[in-house]
């Protein structure tokens, strides 16, 4: 059986920050470079999402993970 994951907006913002401590994605880079490391079969879905949300995929991701705080500053 396959197990299809719900893509909420905090679901999705907490892939693109992953990504970014990673250093796999930049802030500066268009949402729709998260496509590269979300599944194919379920990126309709996160298109969807993000549409509700009124977001663009070509917006900033860091436009998509707001203001973060730091816990080293």
């Amino acid at each position: 059986m396959i197990q299809s994951v719900q893509y909420s907006l905090n679901v999705i913002q907490e892939e693109a920050r992953h990504l970014v401590r990673k250093g796999a994605l930049s802030r500066q880079q268009p949402i729709y470079t998260l496509c590269q490391y979300i599944p194919a079969r379920e990126w309709a879905c996160v298109e969807g999402e993000l549409e509700r949300c009124d977001i663009l995929l070509r917006d900033r991701i860091g436009d998509l993970l707001g203001r973060e705080d730091w816990d080293d500053d």
